[in-house]
């Protein structure tokens, strides 16, 4: 299951948004969005779980979630 995770702080980076999902189960792959001209992040990623049942408890755990100052959001990618 593909989920997009938004508000994200622009300090966090891909191995700390791929270590918060992994505590929930397996991640197959981790992407944060980044702006081509300033190397930065967008403040949005995506993370895809094989394990339906593990995205799904990802979404309920961490959408909400104060990390770094503000509370991400997370859902199903459509």
């Amino acid at each position: 299951m593909k989920l997009l995770i938004r508000n994200l702080a622009r300090s966090t980076t891909e191995e700390e948004l791929r270590a918060m999902f992994e505590a929930h189960g397996a991640v197959q792959s981790c992407t944060l969005v980044m702006d081509k001209e300033t190397g930065s992040s967008k403040g949005f990623g995506f993370v895809e779980m094989p394990k339906q049942s593990d995205a799904k408890m990802a979404v309920n755990s961490l959408n909400g979630k104060d990390v770094a100052g503000s509370k991400i959001r997370v859902k199903k990618a459509e």
